[in-house]
């Protein structure tokens, strides 16, 4: 297993509250994190029951109220979203009894995006965010938060290598799941992929919605692919897709809902500036998005560049799973004005201090890149902390005040090591 970086957060959370979810994608590691929970965070014994079991999920069902009185001591309900019947249950008992880490739950679909969930455990329950594996995870490297280091500009900790391409190519299509990571050759991990996608067609799509053709959901997600990183233009993607834009709007929530496709909105302060708000989408795994492109290490290789939006791609995954441990509280939002200056990404602390990230998948960079954080240096003089170009190259190099390039390394570079 691989040591996750959100695990202190778990074992405080569930040292104080009552109720702790761990919300995720299918094979993100959420049950292998809860099994963790289950040896070593605590004293007590927690008994673990999925509702991926159809005896459990039946118990769950068909008579809420009394499975939940039922479990006595800690207990972990995995797969949760199969049955959102157990929450207002659930809030019943903790009200009855408030016990720190009482229920661990977690869910491979967006519990909260689930009508009343959200209101129902209000004051009662932390969510924890558990995306697939960063690459500082899969390199067994400890716990060093690179959004942290990105917005404050401290990158001191961190030995930042140059930036090979053969190592961004394969960090690309690999991707963070687990055991897709886990495969050597492109060709298990393509069928790892279809195996997956087949898995939540047949399994989470018919639990959370009625689909009358599936079909239409994987051909959405192609197209999506095809789009990750633009932003999201709901019109166009009907059209593309032949679906009514009422028919579009469901599968899309469905997918956000399995953390599929992610959107990113835009960044906003002033009202009257003139600003898009349309927000960015996102495929939220670079190895799923090389699956659904067909892009292997051979063709990426051959290519006399690498592909901006795969690039993107795997650096919202990368910003996604460091926000989701992150000491400052980062979020992240995107930015676009209507004259087309924009950043790829904004960090924003919770003072509304921001630092802009743009991504670069080529080995150079010179001015010209810096033209986006430039401008949201001179307009935003007040809150801007520094404007950063992640790219393919070799060195952290200054290019003016506050302005960076940076190796796109720093996502597995190793921590500094003192001397001795």
């Amino acid at each position: 297993m691989h040591p996750r970086h959100i695990t202190p957060l778990l074992a405080d959370a569930l040292r104080d509250t009552p109720v702790v979810l761990i919300n995720g994608a299918r094979q993100s590691g959420k049950s292998t994190l809860a099994q963790w929970a289950q040896s070593g965070a605590e004293s007590t014994p927690r008994r673990y029951l999925t509702l991926d079991d159809t005896a459990v999920l039946s118990a769950a069902k068909s008579d809420p109220a009394g499975f939940v009185n039922g479990l006595q001591g800690p207990v972990t309900l995995d797969e949760v979203q199969r049955a959102p019947e157990l929450f207002l249950p659930i809030k019943a008992a903790v009200d009855r009894h408030r016990e720190p880490g009482r229920f661990l739950l977690t869910g491979s679909a967006d519990v909260l995006l689930l009508p009343g969930i959200a209101d129902s455990l209000a004051g009662r329950m932390e969510v924890l965010s558990l995306w697939p594996l960063s690459t500082a995870e899969l390199a067994d490297s400890p716990t060093l938060n690179r959004a942290d280091a990105l917005f404050l500009g401290d990158w001191s900790a961190l030995r930042v290598p140059a930036c090979d391409k053969g190592e961004l190519i394969a960090r690309l299509v690999r991707g963070g799941f687990p055991e897709a990571a886990a495969r050597t050759t492109p060709a298990r991990r393509e069928a790892w992929f279809q195996s997956y996608v087949q898995a939540i067609l047949q399994r989470d799509v018919r639990d959370l919605a009625h689909i009358e053709q599936l079909t239409e959901i994987p051909n959405l997600l192609q197209l999506l692919a095809t789009r990750s990183g633009t932003l999201l233009n709901l019109a166009e993607l009907s059209r593309s897709a032949r679906l009514p834009q009422t028919t579009l709007k469901r599968y899309f929530a469905l997918l956000e809902m399995l953390f599929l496709v992610v959107r990113l909105p835009s960044w906003e302060r002033n009202a009257s500036k003139r600003l898009v708000k349309a927000p960015k989408v996102f495929l939220p795994d670079s190895g799923l998005l090389s699956y659904f492109l067909a892009d292997t290490p051979q063709a990426l290789a051959a290519r006399p560049g690498l592909p901006g939006a795969s690039v993107e791609t795997f650096v919202l995954a990368e910003l996604l799973k460091h926000v989701a441990f992150s000491n400052l509280r980062l979020t992240l939002w995107h930015y676009r004005t209507q004259n087309h200056i924009e950043v790829d990404f904004i960090l924003e602390n919770r003072l509304g201090q921001i630092t802009g990230i743009e991504v670069k998948a080529s080995a150079t960079v010179d001015s010209k890149d810096f033209k986006g954080l430039r401008h949201l240096q001179e307009t935003e003089s007040a809150i801007f902390q520094r404007g950063i170009v992640l790219y393919a190259g070799r060195e952290v190099l200054p290019f003016g005040d506050k302005l960076w390039a940076v190796p796109l390394s720093i996502w597995w570079a190793d921590t500094a090591r003192p001397s001795t």
